[in-house]
């Protein structure tokens, strides 16, 4: 059976996927082919559901969990950081929500998350890659940036205004859940616990090859260097990637809770 996996362009989910990329794991008679966009196309993809396994914004679940189950693994949460608002120049929350900011879909859960810091806001939709060269150029005044620009906004002259992860850990405690891996119901559950195994396995194995699994994953990573490339996956590919755990699995409903989807998001055990 082929199994398209869905991931988006960027080092730590390239980083989870290396040891079914690189044949360590043993794939149990399944094909897996990658698919690799940006995250507001996953999403989109994912209402209609598209793709065996994908990731995609927590924000995004509760419109398909009728079709898609959430793996209990491959999750990407921050504990005290995530995506960030950044700016020309310092702005406050007040001077943000008067501020057309570029945003990487609304799909997204950093879109999602932001909304809940500052309210509605004028805000235009950017591919991801494109939001920190469009704040750097002028072209709009603030950009919400993910993946590798968390780290390299400074080198472009910006400055961060909201840290997303921060704010949600000072209001809940909490490690903030963004990107989830998800798997098709339809595929059956048998189909979908073999599946599950493997990608945990893979994760596991890039783990125990950390360097072999690092150069893989920085091939996604846009021309960072090697050690912004290590500094990232570690934000991302953590002890709550290999499970959500307690902690996880109420910061996943805490955060959709207080974005007011009521949905019962279900499992792959």
């Amino acid at each position: 059976m082929l199994i398209h996996v869905g991931f988006s362009a960027d080092p730590d989910d390239a980083f989870m996927y290396w040891g079914v990329a690189s044949g360590t794991v043993d794939r149990r008679g399944y094909e897996f082919e990658p698919v690799i966009e940006d995250i507001q196309t996953l999403n989109e993809w994912a209402l209609q559901g598209k793709l065996e396994v994908t990731a995609m914004s927590l924000a995004t679940l509760p419109h398909v969990a009728g079709r898609y189950v959430l793996l209990p693994h491959g999750a990407s949460m921050g504990s005290g950081y995530g995506p960030i608002v950044v700016a020309r120049e310092p702005l406050s929350h007040d001077e943000l929500r008067q501020t057309e900011i570029a945003v990487p879909g609304e799909l997204t859960t950093a879109y999602m998350v932001l909304r809940l810091v500052l309210g509605d806001f004028p805000h235009r939709e950017l591919r991801f890659d494109e939001i920190l060269p469009a704040v750097a150029a002028g072209d709009v005044a603030a950009g919400l940036l993910i993946h590798e620009g968390q780290l390299t906004y400074g080198d472009s002259g910006l400055v961060k205004c909201v840290d997303l992860g921060e704010w949600w850990l000072l209001e809940t405690g909490l490690p903030l859940p963004l990107g989830v891996n998800t798997i098709r119901r339809d595929l059956g559950p048998q189909v979908m616990r073999d599946v599950s195994a493997i990608l945990r396995e893979s994760i596991d194995a890039a783990f125990e090859n950390r360097d072999e699994a690092l150069h893989y994953a920085l091939g996604f990573g846009r021309g960072m260097d090697a050690e912004r490339g290590d500094t990232f996956v570690g934000m991302y590919v953590n002890e709550l990637t290999c499970d959500f755990g307690d902690e996880g699995r109420q910061a996943v409903r805490e955060l959709l809770h207080r974005a007011g989807h009521s949905t019962q998001i279900q499992f792959v055990e």
